[in-house]
């Protein structure tokens, strides 16, 4: 019987393959037993197969019954547990045991029938009739003990034919006499089968014999013959099975008990039968207690599980057996997933027999094998995390349920309470108009009856000599009721009446049903053509209702027409805004799945796979081409492969020589990549055994994989900066900071920013809470905490005044400041217990923290963690800059073009080897046409037309530009020499002369610059103030609405390490328009130069640009534009379109920083 137990795993029940020796191993065994090839059970002393994998199995010991296993008659190898030892004897059915009871009518009924035996196994050939039936038939019902079975005495002795037939068989077996076997079985058959034919002859002889009265008794006896002979032969089959069934269980038994005898001499005190351990069938564990350490106790059990203590564990008791000796017994089924089983003896407590701490273990042929497994168990796991992703997010669906009921339940009373203060108000006013409303007024107006309610019809009389329409040729009436509730509901024409005493008119009206009181006016013309009234002194008419609905009735209709109206428009509005939300989220999506595409393709000229995307568990082609690397004109080329950077289970696959693929000079080669990989990894050599080694540039070859069961561990990256968007921004510094943290935390990284508490932060939207304070530098530092934009962010105080200075740069002793805060910040992360990862610091004002880290840190805790230096602008602290180069471990600039322009720096050409180019990216959170409350409509690449056209009649109508449609050139920029303010001026005259629009927003820090433009200002609003506005100042609502109207952005400067300008025109659908450099370079394609280098980029052209610094290459660009847009406006609409499709997000930059940083790790 199975049993719980709840007890650590026993003393040694090694979870290892590799055992040294001891593990105990059946072999097959050829010997002299008769009729059947035997095993026998020997100690194995070499070693299981390896898996070098380690593995615990809990088991329990709680409740340890001591009642017998009931043991299934007909057990099977197929079934989900284990049910008894083996296959017994099966008994007859019904038709048997009743044919047996008749035979045994003609037996002698005094044989002995003992209930059970102990007796060893007689092999003696010659014993007698009499002493071979007594132990057959003691045998057979013992067998039917042991399968609980309880019969009739009379039942048991009907089976004395079959019982003495079978002892002679086994006798026979015994001396090896197979054909006397099989002759005895077909005498038996024979005897049987005549003697039931005659038994059911009998009643038909009798049958036949009498009156014959209805005339059918001869096919009634042809019937019963029919059914007699089916009869007889489904009785021939049950018997044949049955005595099957006995001798295989004959065979069986006597096996066992050789294979006993054999383990008793060989003091073995193990075997199993069958010795052939095959999955998903039974085997019986036989275990002799008394050469065991359990030889003295009442209870044995067996614990154990398979595969190395890896898979399904199982605690059975083990029965005492018939067999010589002190053999106990217990079955156990054996999983489809086994390749060997592993297991101990204890006596239910704390003793225990485990091979002398090496386990015992059988191994399972024709199964799984150990990698086998290994991808079983990964392909569980993942079913595991499918199911529990499905219950996370049932749970979450439900959570949001209630939320949503909630926030529904709390909208509905806010709207009843609105609705009740609303009816108050209506109820207030209608009750001062229905105490003033007559029912007439003399030589004015009556009607007619002048008792009536709602649904009545009417005729209301009106005197036209009263007011001001005497003279009009006709007379309408306008009206409503209650208050104008309902607007104007009543629109007629008046008819004269023949009433003396006046001009009178009248028309005749229904009362509406809920009307408390009506309203009107009259007019000369229906509404939209009258041009003169009578409103009774601005007063309106009135009439009260006589006979209207009650007061409270209505009131209570009202509040809960007005409750509706709400309930319907929040409704409304909720349903716009989900549907809004779902197609930003699908529209990211999107994007980011077009990003990835790109990301894997950028390199297709070196490598790429088959399929694009790698999905764990499938087979994987990657081609590469030597021609474009180091192995360029090797004759050979070999692939080297691990998974998961490098850190996989399996480690480094064996070296493949690649093979000639038929695409040109690539060459291929096809790997598996298992269930439980995140990432692929490869380099590629020149030689099986290494020799010149393609390794991109030490960055070694990445490519995601998707689907697997495990995810990739996240990193912890902490950024130390003195900009961060939108809290201190002075320039792009800022941007990036918030937007790359934000991306590589949306890559499921940690991400942490350590910043100066300056005291002029804009803290709209932090909540700011103080955490501690520490001591450093002779000063203490209160360490404040808040999340901004979603990050979180630790805030330094010094105490000594450092950043109470009203601003972030400016004061004389910048780099006094800044280096304290870098020294501080090291500080906090050492005295905090934080074990970074990936420390990035930013241009010169934290480029100390490379060398201090060094220095100072790295080998005191932080001795993991690596230094990623970045440069936005090597024009400022160019010393800081070089000497941060040499500490850091990687360092980068902000795109591919700008690094190779600086190359030759003295600063950075020492340090070429670790020196990268990245691109920055924009938040599209921040710009995104379609969420944006800065411009009048939103808009998608779908709508771009109408959305960039609602724009620019918007950005006119602010600026006071002339309401037309002219191409727009917008410049927004800060106002230096870098930016090619000579440039810009010339670009603003020309534009005007192509008869374009001209809209510049920007400063000068310089007051030289900015007075020069103050007076363009002037110079152009006289002399084209339709058509150019400068807008000298930071206005970030008016930058948004010019990246919309505008039709070009231009972006002239002398040198862009990155630029973020471009990028943001391209987010709203505006063209570039810029000079070819740095940043601008990498990401503008000439629409007509161009072609060729944005398809090898992934990319369609997008732009305009130009080479030289003068105002000719201002022109050329400049001209083709404008010339763009008024000869192909079709085409100028669908570069708007495709330039909005791109994507300049941090999508892409997140993912070249992340292999940056795992690369970092690397050293």
């Amino acid at each position: 019987m199975e049993v719980s137990l709840q007890a650590q795993r026993p003393l040694s029940c090694k979870a290892v393959l590799n055992h040294t020796n001891g593990c105990f191993k059946i072999k097959p065994f050829l010997g002299s037993f008769p009729l059947a090839r035997t095993t026998r059970f020997t100690p194995w002393r070499s070693e299981c197969p390896a898996s070098g994998l380690s593995h615990r199995v809990t088991a329990s010991a709680a409740d340890f019954s001591k009642r017998r296993q009931k043991r299934s008659p007909t057990p099977s190898s197929k079934g989900p547990a284990s049910k008894g030892f083996t296959p017994k004897t099966q008994l007859g059915t019904s038709t048997q045991k009743r044919d047996q009871k008749n035979d045994s009518e003609k037996e002698d009924s005094s044989i002995s029938t003992s209930s059970e035996s102990t007796e060893p196994k007689k092999t003696e050939i010659e014993l007698n009739n009499a002493l071979e039936e007594e132990s057959t038939v003691e045998l057979y019902q013992k067998n039917k003990v042991d399968e609980g079975e309880k019969e009739d005495p009379e039942e048991d002795l009907s089976s004395r034919d079959k019982e003495l037939a079978v002892g002679k068989s086994n006798q026979n077996m015994e001396n090896g006499s197979i054909g006397k076997i099989l002759e005895d079985v077909a005498e038996l058959q024979k005897k049987e089968t005549t003697s039931k034919i005659d038994t059911v002859s009998s009643p038909r002889a009798v049958a036949s014999g009498g009156n014959n009265l209805s005339g059918t008794n001869t096919i009634d006896s042809v019937t019963v013959k029919d059914e007699s002979v089916k009869s007889d032969e489904k009785i021939s089959e049950d018997t044949s099975l049955k005595l099957k069934l006995e001798m295989e269980a004959n065979l069986r038994k006597q096996e066992i008990e050789v294979l006993a005898e054999e383990n008793v001499l060989r003091g073995n005190k193990l075997f199993v039968y069958p010795q052939i351990v095959k999955p998903d069938e039974d085997i019986e564990v036989f275990f002799n207690r008394s050469f065991s350490t359990l030889n003295d106790e009442p209870d044995v059990l067996i614990m154990g599980a398979f595969n190395d203590w890896r898979w399904r564990s199982f605690t059975k008791r083990l029965n005492k057996t018939n067999l010589e000796g002190d053999w106990w017994s217990c079955q156990i089924h054996i999983l489809k997933e086994a390749y060997k089983m592993d297991f101990v003896f204890f006596n239910g407590q704390n003793i225990y027999d485990n091979n002398d701490r090496k386990d015992f273990c059988i191994l399972v042929e024709g199964g799984m094998d150990v990698f086998a497994f290994e991808d079983f168990l990964l392909e569980e796991k993942r079913k595991e995390l499918e199911k529990l992703a499905k219950e996370q997010a049932e749970k979450e669906r439900k959570e949001e349920e209630q939320r949503r009921i909630e926030a529904e339940k709390a909208a509905t009373e806010a709207e009843r309470a609105q609705a009740r203060i609303e009816v108050e108000r209506r109820r207030e006013i209608l009750q001062e108009l229905m105490k003033k409303a007559p029912r007439s007024v003399d030589n004015v107006w009556f009607i007619e009856p002048n008792e009536f309610k709602g649904g009545d019809k009417v005729k209301l009389y009106y005197n036209k000599n009263s007011g001001p329409l005497a003279h009009a040729n006709e007379l309408w009436i306008h009206g409503g009721h209650n208050n104008w509730n309902d607007g104007l509901t009543i629109v007629e024409r008046l008819v004269r009446s023949e009433r003396k005493g006046g001009d009178w008119w009248y028309v005749e009206v229904e009362i509406p049903d809920r009307a408390l009181v009506l309203d009107w006016v009259f007019a000369d013309g229906p509404s939209k053509v009258a041009t003169m009234y009578d409103n009774n002194n601005y007063q309106d008419f009135h009439a009260i209702v006589p006979r209207s609905v009650p007061e409270e009735l209505y009131w209570v209709e009202v509040e809960h027409m007005i409750f509706r109206k709400l309930q319907k428009e929040r409704r409304l509005r909720e349903e716009a805004l989900r549907a809004k939300a779902e197609k930003t989220l699908r529209m990211k999506a999107e994007m980011k799945e077009r990003t990835l595409k790109r990301f894997l393709l950028s390199q297709k000229h070196i490598v790429y796979t088959e399929p694009l995307d790698v999905h764990a568990g499938s087979t994987v082609t990657v081609f590469y081409n030597p021609a474009n690397t180091v192995l360029s004109g090797k004759p050979e080329v070999w692939f080297r492969c691990s998974f998961n950077r490098w850190t996989h289970r399996v480690g480094l696959l064996p070296p493949q020589k690649m093979l000639p693929a038929d695409n040109g000079s690539h060459v291929k080669a096809t790997v598996k990549v298992p269930l439980d990989a995140y990432m692929m990894d490869f380099v590629f050599s020149e030689k099986e055994d290494g020799g010149i080694f393609d390794n991109k540039g030490g960055m070694d070859y990445h490519i995601p994989v998707f689907g697997g069961i495990v995810k990739e561990p996240p990193m912890h990256i902490v950024h130390i900066a003195v900009e961060m968007a939108p809290i201190a921004k002075v320039g792009g510094l800022g941007d990036v900071v918030t937007s790359l943290s934000r991306a590589v935390q949306d890559l499921n990284h940690n991400v942490d920013i350590i910043f100066p508490k300056y005291d002029c932060l804009k803290l709209n939207h932090v909540d700011l809470h103080y955490q501690r304070s520490y001591s450093w530098g002779g000063t203490e530092i209160k360490v404040w905490f808040g999340k901004v934009e979603g990050l979180s962010v630790y805030f330094l105080e010094p105490q000594n005044g450092f950043f109470w200075a009203g601003c972030v740069y400016g004061r004389g002793n910048d780099a006094e400041r800044f280096g304290f805060f870098c020294h501080a910040a090291l500080e906090f992360l050492q005295q905090g217990g934080f074990h970074p990862d990936i420390i990035h610091c930013h241009d010169w004002s934290s480029a100390p923290v490379a060398w201090l880290f060094k220095d100072h840190y790295m080998h005191y805790g932080l001795s993991k963690t690596r230094i990623v230096f970045t440069i936005h602008n090597l024009e400022f602290g160019a010393h800081f800059i070089g000497k941060a180069m040499a500490y850091a471990d990687k360092a980068t600039t902000v795109s591919h073009t700008y690094s190779k322009e600086v190359a030759g720096n003295p600063a950075i050409a020492p340090y070429l080897h670790k020196f990268h180019g990245i691109l920055n990216g924009i938040d599209l959170d921040i710009w995104d046409p379609y969420n944006d409350k800065f411009i009048p409509i939103s808009y998608t690449s779908e709508n771009v037309v109408e959305g960039k056209r609602a724009a620019k009649e918007a950005l006119q109508q602010r600026l006071g530009l002339k309401r037309a449609d002219l191409p727009l050139v917008g410049i927004i920029t800060r106002l230096t020499h870098q930016k090619g303010i000579h440039l810009i001026k010339h670009a603003i005259w020309h534009t005007l002369e192509r008869n374009g629009q001209v809209v510049l927003l920007g400063s000068a820090p310089d007051p030289r610059i900015q007075n020069d433009f103050v007076n363009l200002a002037n110079q152009l609003h006289s002399s084209h103030g339709d058509r150019a506005r400068l807008c000298l100042t930071y206005d970030e609502p008016l930058s948004h609405l010019i990246y919309a109207g505008a039709d070009f952005i231009l972006v002239p400067s002398i040198f862009e390490p990155c630029g973020l300008t471009q990028l943001t025109a391209m987010r709203y659908g505006s063209i570039p328009i810029v000079r070819k450099t740095g940043g601008l370079y990498d990401t503008v394609f000439d629409v007509d130069n161009d072609k060729a280098r944005a398809e090898a980029q992934g990319l369609e052209p997008n732009g305009f640009s130009f080479d030289g610094a003068d105002s000719a290459g201002v022109d050329y660009a400049l001209n083709r534009a404008i010339s763009a847009w008024y000869d192909g406006r079709d085409w100028f609409n669908s570069l708007c379109k495709r330039v909005m499709e791109q994507d300049w997000s941090w999508n892409r930059p997140a993912l070249d920083y992340m292999e940056l940083y795992h690369a970092a790790k690397k050293y």
